[in-house]
């Protein structure tokens, strides 16, 4: 992780869970790190928090709703201004709405492809152009992905959105093919989790925390630190070496 003292991550989704958790642990590794969401108070918290432990590196809080086109591109602008690019995108953002296929409602598929699909290909295209612009040959991509991006799941509830994290996964081999062509050392990773301990359940379905808590009692999960370790891990392997996909799950988890 050396080489990256000092570099400009850009994790979106930075509030909570897995975002936090990697935002935190790039920061200890020395990172300029700007952590997006669409509300910043818990960024502002865990910058504070970064700030009083003495960590190397620096989180620097941007608010941004990424189903907004127009405020990805304020925020990567805003960034070159301040920080002349980004050279690490961890494309963390992603939300569930339990809308089946044959019953769901439109709005909340519409809201899963712009935030799991969309906004994962324009984050990705405005931080490889950052990376061109100023010949970072060595930048690289991960996008947080899912279990549910390689199975499919029995759970009506879940069919959507699984649909969008297959997508994720073959928009990640997409971008590793077309930066190979274009013959730049860029990696590119998917890391898909399964069940980690984090408010996505309580989200899902729609804040029945009983439910939620019977869901993440039923095994021993993963936790957000897994996730981030496993972010490390990647940016920390030598520059010749692409991990295209890490999956990870809870050792008692079925699926």
């Amino acid at each position: 992780m050396e080489r990256w003292k000092g570099r400009v991550a850009l994790v979106t989704g930075a509030s909570v869970g897995i975002g936090a958790a990697v935002a935190r642990l790039l920061v200890q590794h020395g990172m300029k790190v700007v952590g997006c969401a669409r509300s910043v108070d818990k960024i502002e918290k865990l910058a504070a928090e970064c700030e009083s432990a003495g960590y190397s590196g620096t989180l620097l809080p941007y608010k941004c709703d990424l189903s907004n086109e127009e405020e990805i591109l304020s925020m990567f602008s805003a960034i070159k201004t301040l920080h002349q690019g980004v050279d690490v995108c961890i494309n963390n953002a992603g939300l569930a709405r339990p809308e089946p296929l044959l019953s769901g409602k439109t709005e909340g598929w519409r809201t899963m492809i712009d935030v799991n699909v969309l906004a994962v290909s324009i984050c990705t295209r405005e931080a490889y152009q950052s990376m061109k612009e100023r010949n970072v040959d060595d930048g690289q991509i991960i996008n947080i992905n899912s279990v549910l991006g390689h199975i499919f799941q029995t759970r009506s509830t879940s069919h959507f959105y699984s649909s969008t994290k297959h997508a994720l996964k073959a928009l990640t081999e997409g971008v590793r093919q077309e930066l190979r062509e274009a013959k730049s050392h860029i990696r590119v990773t998917s890391i898909s989790p399964g069940l980690v301990e984090t408010e996505f359940a309580y989200q899902f379905n729609n804040n029945d925390r009983e439910k939620a808590a019977e869901m993440y009692a039923s095994i021993k999960c993963l936790e957000a630190a897994d996730i981030a370790n496993a972010v490390v891990y990647v940016l920390g392997t030598p520059r010749h070496v692409q991990v295209g996909e890490l999956l990870i799950r809870p050792t008692e988890q079925i699926n």
